[in-house]
């Protein structure tokens, strides 16, 4: 199989050495996102409610370039800084996902990007 990196601008562009997502055969595996606004470039900050609605937003516009999307993903990894946030993340997790919500783990990090205080990242399956 052939693997086939993901690119978009409607995301925070990669900070580092490695891609915003990477399609194999009928899956799309993202890197993990944090809150930044991809139209900026710069973390929006806020509480953990606001970076997990710009975190999946930018989740959901790395699968849409890869041809998937929320409704697809079969799998989820969410990084919190604070696991005393759960309850607010899921939250607002759950509005993203309405249908059959995706496989998840829910681990708690002792330092994120930026200091973010989430990011998510995903296994989908590719529609398009």
């Amino acid at each position: 199989m052939r693997r086939e990196p993901v690119k978009t601008s409607n995301a925070p562009a990669a900070l580092g050495p490695y891609s915003q997502a990477i399609k194999v055969g009928e899956f799309v595996y993202t890197s993990g996102q944090v809150a930044i606004d991809p139209a900026t470039g710069e973390f929006i900050g806020g509480g953990i409610a606001e970076q997990t609605e710009r975190v999946l937003k930018n989740v959901a516009a790395v699968l849409e370039a890869a041809g998937s999307s929320l409704d697809q993903v079969v799998k989820t990894l969410v990084f919190l800084a604070d696991m005393d946030d759960f309850s607010a993340m899921n939250e607002v997790y759950g509005k993203f996902f309405t249908g059959a919500p995706p496989a998840r783990s829910t681990v708690q990090a002792a330092r994120l990007p930026k200091d973010a205080l989430i990011e998510i990242e995903a296994v989908a399956l590719i529609t398009k």
